[in-house]
C-alpha cells in the first residue's frame, strides 16, 4: 500500500511538473514575442529610396517629407540615408531589389513587395493656372478642351483624372515637374495638375534662374492661381523588414502626438503662401 501511495505521489508530481513546464514555457514564448515586437532594435543607418520632389525631398536629402521621415527614425535612435532618384524610379528600384531598407512616397494605388507603414504625409494636389488666363478651375470638368499636364502616374493617384482625360484638348504626363512650370509660363499648356508646394518650388527655381541672367524665353514671375480640386493624398513607406516598419509606425505616432509633424507642415506651407495661399491642406 505504501509503495502504491508513493508511486501515485510521484506520478502526481511528474504530471504537475509537466503542466507547470508547459505553462511557463508558453509564458516565456509569449514574453519573447512581445519583446521582439516592442523593443527597439540597435541603432543603425536606414537607407530609404526617395523621389526627387523638392520641397518634399531635395537631391541633398532635405525637405518637408525628408524631415518627417528623418525625425521619426531619430526618435527610434536611427539615422537615415536617402538615396534620391527621379520620381517613379524609386518604386521600380525598390521592386527590383535595390539595396534599400524602405521606399518613401508610396500612394495607395501602388503595390510594392514588403510591409506598408501608416500614412505619414499628405500631399495637396490641385490645378494651377496663370492668373492672366482668367481660367477658374473648381473641378476637372472646368478643364474640358484645355491643355493639361501632370506628373507621371497621376491617373492612378488623382481621383477622377483617368475618366476626365478624353475631355481635355491635350494631356501629357511628365516625371520632371520643372517641365510643368516651363510649359505653363510659356503658354504651351493651360493647367498643371500637381502638388501645390512642388509646383511653387519649381516656379521659385525658375525665377532664381531668371534673376541670375539665364535668359528664359518667358516671364517666370507671372502670377499663378492654385486651387485644391482633389482631396489630400496620403503617402506611406514600404519596408522590407517587419520590425523596422513597426518601429517607424510607433515613432512616427510619437512625433505626430508631440505636434512636431504639424510644425514641419506649417513651416513648409508658409514658405510658399504666395502661390498656394490658404488652400493647401486647408481642411486639416
Amino acid at each position: 500500500m505504501a509503495e502504491q501511495i508513493g508511486a501515485e505521489r510521484i506520478g502526481t508530481k511528474r504530471a504537475t511538473g509537466k503542466r507547470a513546464g508547459r505553462v511557463f514555457g508558453g509564458l516565456a514564448a509569449a514574453l519573447a514575442a512581445l519583446c521582439a515586437a516592442g523593443a527597439p532594435s540597435a541603432a543603425r543607418t536606414v537607407t530609404v529610396l526617395a523621389p526627387e520632389l523638392p520641397p518634399m525631398v531635395a537631391s541633398d536629402g532635405t525637405g518637408r517629407e525628408a524631415s518627417i521621415i528623418g525625425e521619426a527614425f531619430a526618435a527610434c535612435g536611427h539615422q537615415v540615408r536617402f538615396k534620391v532618384v527621379p520620381f517613379g524610379r524609386h518604386w521600380a528600384d525598390f521592386r527590383d531589389g535595390a539595396p534599400a531598407d524602405a521606399v518613401s512616397t508610396v500612394p495607395a494605388g501602388v503595390d510594392l513587395p514588403g510591409e506598408r507603414s501608416v500614412p505619414y504625409i499628405l500631399y495637396q494636389n490641385g490645378a494651377s493656372v496663370l492668373k492672366s488666363s482668367g481660367l477658374r478651375v473648381g473641378s476637372l470638368a472646368d478643364l474640358a478642351g484645355k491643355r493639361v499636364i501632370t506628373f507621371a502616374g497621376a491617373p492612378d493617384v488623382l481621383p477622377g483624372l483617368r475618366a476626365a482625360i478624353p475631355s481635355f484638348g491635350d494631356f501629357r504626363e511628365r516625371a520632371d515637374q520643372m517641365v510643368h512650370s516651363n510649359l505653363l509660363f510659356a503658354g504651351r499648356v493651360d493647367a498643371v495638375l500637381a502638388d501645390g508646394l512642388i509646383f511653387a518650388e519649381y516656379n521659385r527655381q525658375l525665377m532664381e534662374k531668371g534673376k541670375a541672367g539665364a535668359g528664359l524665353p518667358f516671364d517666370a514671375g507671372q502670377e499663378v492661381v492654385f486651387t485644391a480640386i482633389f482631396p489630400p493624398t496620403p503617402y506611406s513607406m514600404v519596408f522590407r523588414d517587419h520590425g523596422l516598419r513597426a518601429e517607424f509606425d510607433r515613432c512616427f505616432a510619437e512625433l505626430k502626438a508631440s505636434g512636431r509633424v504639424d510644425a514641419i507642415d506649417r513651416a513648409a506651407v508658409a514658405r510658399y503662401a504666395a502661390t498656394v495661399g490658404d488652400r493647401y491642406l486647408s481642411n486639416r
